[in-house]
This record gives C-alpha cells, structure tokens and sequence, in this order.
C-alpha cells in the first residue's frame, strides 16, 4: 500500500488549485483529507476557511474556524486575515438573512480569537453580529468585555457594556467583576464605586472575586487599610474570603515591609480552613528579600517541597535577586543550577535578574557566560540583557567592549532606549570624559 501524502504536499496542491480558482475542487479535496484522517496544519484549514469565504459561505468558514481552536492549533495572522475578508460577506449574509449561524461556533471562534490575542478582531466580529439580526448570549459580551480590559481598553469595554444594555442583556456579576478589575489597573477607585452601586441598582451582588480583585488592588497602590475594610465588610456580607483573597492582604502587608502581619495571616491560613499555595510562599519570599531578610526568605524557600508543593520560576526568581542583592553570588549560582536540574526553565525575567546581580558583584565574564547560555536555551535577549551588561562594564571602565554591544544593537533588531544613553553618559562623566559623553 502506498503511503499517503505528507500535510505538506497536500497543503502545496490546495494552494495550486484555488489559485486556479477552482474552489470546490479544493473544498472537495479538504473534505477527502477529513474524511481518511489525514492531519492537517493550520495552512490546510486557512487554505479551506479562504475558499468558503470566497464562495459566499462564511458559516462554514467559521464552522472550520471553530475547529481550528478546538484542536489546539496556533493561530496565524493570516487566517484571522482571511476571515476578515469574509467579514463584509458575513454582513451581508446577516441582514438578507441567507444564514443562521450557530451561536455556539461563533462563541467559539470569539474565545479563539481573544485566546490568540486578537481582540479586535473578536471586537469588530461581535460588532457585524450585533448590526445584524443575530441575537448574541451575555457570554459573547462577557469574553470580548474581559479581553478588552484586559489589554486596558476599558474606554471600549465601558461601550460594550452600554450596548448590551441597550439590547436588553443584562450584565452579570462576571461583566462587572472584568469592568471593576479594568479601572483597578488604572487606579480609578472612585469609579470602581460608581460600577459598585451600579451593581446594586441591577440586584447584582459583588461575589468573593469582585472583593478579591478590590483587596488586590488596594493593596498593590499601598492602601492596605482600605483593603481591610474590604475584608470587613465581607465578613457582614457573608461572603467567604479564599485564598486569592488572602493571598493579596499577606502581598499589601509584604509591599508595606510589614512582614509580622504577612506572616500572622499567613498562619492562620490553616485555621480557616485554606491551604497556603506556591503564591502565598512567593509573596512572603519576596516580602523577607525586599526587607534584606534573605535568612528568613531561604527558610520559607526549603519548606516548600515538604509541603507538597514546587518551586515555579517566580520562586526562583525572588529568591535569586534576594541573594545577590545581599551579594551571595556563590549562592545564587548554586539556586540557579538546582533550577534548571529540575527543569524549572529560566526566563528572559530570571536571565535579567541573574545578570543583574552578576554585574552588580562585579562578575563581568560570568555575565557572558549566561548571555551566551541564553541564547544556546533559545531564550532572546531584550535591551534590558544589554542595559545591564553595558552598565557592568562601564562601571569597570570597560566603555570600548560597552561601545561594541552598543554598535551590535541594530543587527539583533533591538533599539537603544533612554536607560542605554543615561547608563553610558552617567558613566563617562564619572570617569571624567565630559566631552565623550556630550557624544551621546
């Protein structure tokens, strides 16, 4: 029996025909490949997603898009691309009614597109469905609300939320949880209380996410007291704190330095009947090295595994920072080797904080070491890697090598920023080299 052919070449054969135009031949082609199994790739269905669009018969387009997210495939800008196309024939579709278009696969496909981060494309889908006839559930809303403020579009979010009030879908207490965490990110409490009341007005009652996400915030922009009154009045709403809850109160008292507090909550976790987890150990080790406190860190560090419980790269990460800060480089080192013999895979953040503390203690060919360990693990380095290289070696006088990455930087497609000037002049003009400096 003769072997089928690749994905590829059939991919290859797909292309050749619709650019002959023959696009139910291809369509009749793609659906041979389903039906004996054969794989396909992302190309494959772009190819047949396209020549159903330009058939005038988009819902099966979108059919196959659905697909494509259940499958688990990456998604390519061309494919969004293509439906896009469509989109003007999807319109079209919708208000002379040629097509019912099922609201679980278009639900789908606005999940795969937020997923992908193509917002706006899930935006502007929503959009064409809601000129039309079709009527979208509150999950629609809810998934392209929660993406939009979560790429701090909270202007559009608040947009959509008066749109589907207009529609007569009311929001739920998930809307309103996305809305509140948006304007949080951007410190706009008075707000947030406006959307609480809002809430109220609609008979919605703020749940133990929407106290969670105030309590974070509080405590992020320092307002731990504000914080507490949250845990207040949950306590008289009835409304359960869970550790999300607890574990931003223990990261406000660690970000105050008030490590006897984080610590006091952090005990009776147990007592309410909450298991600690590797966040609530990550905020206290952070917490201890912020404090210079890398003793008290390191303890909470090797009680991790025996309570059931491992490492993740942020651990790691802390904790190294936390070591070199207090210049225990040989420790550092030792951390970072267990790190990667447990498959706990750096990333460019562990890389930068590694460097960081390795210039910092004047271990300059140690640095190159790692750069070049970064790129052999396919780890790419940002301005940042280079920052901080060019800072060591202007601080050990080095400003020809300095110069050279400096010169390098447009070749690995990166672009010096204003650290990069303020690090080099900062250093010439210690060193006395005034006129050198005015280069810069």
């Amino acid at each position: 029996m003769r072997p089928h052919p690749s994905v590829v070449d059939f991919t290859k054969l797909l292309n050749a025909i619709v650019k002959m135009k023959h696009y139910s031949v291809a369509l009749s082609m793609f659906d041979k490949m389903c039906e004996s199994g054969l794989p396909m790739n992302e190309y494959t269905m772009t190819i047949a997603i396209n020549c159903y669009c330009l058939q005038h018969r988009v819902n099966y387009g979108f059919s196959i898009l659905s697909s494509f997210f259940k499958l688990g495939y990456e998604p390519h800008v061309t494919t969004f691309n293509t439906l896009l196309k469509g989109l003007f024939l999807v319109d079209k579709l919708l208000r002379e009614k040629l097509c019912e278009p099922n609201e679980v696969t278009f639900l789908t496909v606005i999940n795969g597109l937020y997923k992908a981060g193509q917002t706006l494309t899930a935006r502007d889908l929503l959009v064409l469905l809601v000129k039309g006839s079709f009527k979208l559930h509150v999950c629609s809303y809810n998934t392209i609300i929660d993406s939009l403020c979560k790429d701090r579009m909270v202007d559009d979010a608040f947009q959509f939320l008066s749109k589907m009030i207009e529609r007569g879908i009311s929001p739920t207490v998930v809307t309103y949880n996305s809305m509140i965490q948006g304007l949080c990110n951007f410190g706009k409490f008075r707000e947030v209380k406006d959307l609480l009341s809002e809430m109220e007005a609609y008979n919605i009652s703020p749940n133990v996410v929407t106290f969670s996400i105030l309590v974070d915030a509080f405590c992020k922009e320092g307002m731990v007291e504000e914080a507490e009154d949250v845990m207040a009045t949950m306590t008289q709403r009835n409304v359960c704190p869970n550790i999300v809850t607890y574990n931003a109160l223990i990261d406000g008292y660690c970000l105050r330095g008030q490590m006897d507090k984080a610590r006091e909550v952090f005990g009776s976790l147990g007592d309410r009947g909450l298991k600690p987890t590797i966040i609530s150990y990550n905020r206290l080790i952070n917490g201890y090295c912020k404090k210079g406190k890398v003793d008290e860190a390191w303890n909470i560090f090797l009680a991790i595994p025996g309570k059931g419980l491992e490492p993740t790269m942020v651990t790691y990460g802390t904790m190294l920072h936390g070591l070199f800060r207090k210049r225990r480089c040989d420790d550092g080192w030792k951390l970072f080797s267990e790190m990667q013999e447990r498959k706990v895979l750096p990333d460019l953040l562990t890389y930068n904080t590694l460097l960081h503390g390795l210039c910092k203690n004047e271990q300059i060919s140690e640095s190159f070491s790692v750069l070049r360990r970064m790129k052999d693990n396919g780890v790419d380095p940002d301005i940042e890697t280079y920052n901080l290289l060019i800072k060591g070696l202007c601080k050990h006088g080095k400003f020809d090598i300095a110069r050279d990455i400096l010169n390098e930087l447009p070749s690995k497609a990166l672009r010096p920023n204003v650290r990069t000037f303020t690090i080099i002049i900062s250093a010439l003009s210690q060193e006395g080299q005034t006129e050198e400096a005015k280069i810069f």
